[in-house]
């Protein structure tokens, strides 16, 4: 018996149960998912009609059954072959292969496979145990990511390197909350060299697109920021060939690990606490927890292969190629779906470009010239405009030039001068700010109007770019608004008969004899 017909006679022990329950027919076929007169067809057979439909069922002449003795020669001579290939070979080899679903093919090859006893046998890859190789010989690198849990039920998407010292099992971690560029993968074998405390003679690594740029029939082109960090350090790079992940799995094995052990249902509060947890879990667990292989603790293994590694002296890693942006006519750049706003007068016209380093979550900008113009903290946001005030003040005037021009605006340039310290001393981070409103409206008034204001503001003591500038339009005001002047208009003598006469009154008796008709 097939299983198929294993699971019909289940089936058709179930439907006369739930009749012999008192269940009508209909609310069987919803059960099922099944037509109410296959249900109701059930319902009438003995176990013996049963049994002599399913025999009736697997005789029928079936679609394919032409194409059996192709299907079984081919079965026979290549037993892995996938049912899709089989379709393939039939429409090439028989022209008149009728159009049938790829289900309808499966099923029948199926049935060839059971019928003719071939069974799906897939190649097997020969594996042998790799001898331990010498303390300090080699780490392997990999990198992961994961979902993880935010308050909000929310989720957010972490990557993260690993290398593996392949004699210790000595591991190290370290999380991003964006994708791996190829300077952040060079940043990461720092933090690991500094981490183990000196660097392995080689490293093993995937095929990774921020360490390769081609393959190249094994001739590897690496990136060039990747062969620039390379070429300042000592270790020797070996790439596994692609889909072969069995040869590095040591590090498969501790991508793994960090993933169901260190970030099963941990919730993510943000990047700088993530990366202190795993420090902290890889010392009391996966640094210190003994091997499943090697049955010892990888710290106290460490402590012997640590003396093999070779010795690691700090690198700062810069961006080692430079990337050019735009200068929008805003001054603005557009860097990973963000605007970082540049000082003004950065844009000089079309083709402004400026060039763009990263460096430990820091975005540098600097001019073709390489000096340096503004950095920012890079935003792990998107649509977001990121700006610094001190980026619209006029930079181009020293602050004792603009202290120096405010003061000539006065008869008395000491007094002013004296006014000017007193914001300074009182707003120290923003006097260039209070100077700029304040050279702002001078030019607006004359002296004797600039006079009033200061007077005025030394009296009430108006230590404020903005409160000078409102006493001063206030005074303008005044200034500009003449005095209202009252004429007395005489009589002629015209008027003088209008002025003595009496005006005609009405009688209130008229009124109410209106309002009460």
């Amino acid at each position: 018996m097939t299983k198929k017909d294993l699971n019909l006679w289940i089936m058709y022990h179930q439907i006369h149960h739930y009749q012999r329950l008192g269940f009508s027919s209909e609310r069987i076929a919803r059960y099922f998912g099944m037509d109410g007169r296959t249900i109701r067809k059930y319902l009438s057979m003995t176990e013996q009609d049963f049994e002599r439909f399913l025999i009736s069922k697997g005789q029928r002449e079936k679609v394919l059954s032409a194409y059996e003795n192709f299907i079984v020669q081919k079965l026979s001579e290549f037993q892995d072959t996938s049912t899709a290939q089989i379709h393939d070979w039939l429409k090439e080899h028989h022209p008149d292969f009728p159009d049938v679903s790829s289900k309808t093919v499966y099923n029948f090859v199926m049935y060839v496979r059971q019928a003719n006893n071939i069974p799906i046998v897939k190649p097997l890859r020969e594996y042998a145990p790799v001898a331990e190789l010498p303390y300090g010989e080699q780490a392997q690198v990999d990198f992961g990511d994961y979902n993880m849990r935010m308050s909000g039920g929310t989720r957010k998407k972490v990557r993260f390197f690993a290398m593996v010292l392949s004699r210790s099992r000595m591991k190290f971690i370290w999380f991003l909350d964006k994708p791996f560029t190829a300077q952040t993968v060079c940043q990461a074998h720092e933090k690991a060299f500094e981490f183990f405390g000196g660097i392995p003679k080689t490293i093993v690594y995937d095929q990774d697109r921020t360490l390769i740029v081609d393959e190249n029939l094994g001739d590897l082109i690496l990136t060039s920021t990747f062969k620039k960090y390379t070429q300042s350090r000592s270790f020797t790079l070996h790439f596994c060939r692609k889909s072969d992940p069995e040869s590095k799995g040591k590090i498969e094995n501790v991508i793994q690990y960090v993933k169901k052990n260190f970030l099963y249902n941990r919730a993510y509060y943000d990047l700088e606490a993530l990366n202190t947890e795993a420090i902290a879990w890889l010392a009391r667990t996966a640094n210190f927890l003994p091997h499943n292989f090697t049955k010892l603790s990888p710290d106290s293994e460490f402590l012997i292969e640590k003396e093999y590694l070779k010795p690691y002296t700090p690198l700062i890693v810069e961006n080692m190629q430079d990337k050019t942006y735009t200068v929008r006519k805003d001054n603005t750049i557009a860097f990973r779906s963000n605007f970082y706003e540049l000082p003004r007068g950065t844009y000089k016209g079309e083709g402004t470009r400026v060039i763009v380093r990263e460096n430990d979550n820091t975005l540098s900008i600097y001019n073709l010239q390489s000096g340096l113009i503004c950095s920012f903290p890079i935003s792990g946001l998107r649509g977001q405009k990121i700006t610094n005030t001190n980026h619209r003040r006029d930079t181009s005037k020293t602050l004792d030039e603009m202290i120096n021009q405010a003061a000539a605006h006065f008869t008395q340039k000491e007094l002013a001068l004296g006014y000017i310290n007193q914001i300074r001393k009182i707003h120290p981070r923003y006097t260039r700010d209070h100077l700029q409103v304040i050279l702002r409206a001078l030019p607006l008034a004359n002296q004797i109007t600039s006079d009033k204001t200061l007077d005025f503001c030394l009296l009430n003591e108006l230590f404020n770019g903005h409160e000078f500038e409102q006493v001063l339009h206030v005074l303008l005001l005044e200034n500009q608004t003449s005095p209202r002047q009252n004429t007395i208009k005489l009589f002629n003598n015209g008027n003088l008969d209008k002025a003595v006469k009496t005006p005609q009154t009405s009688n209130i008796q008229d009124y109410e004899n209106i309002i009460n008709q």
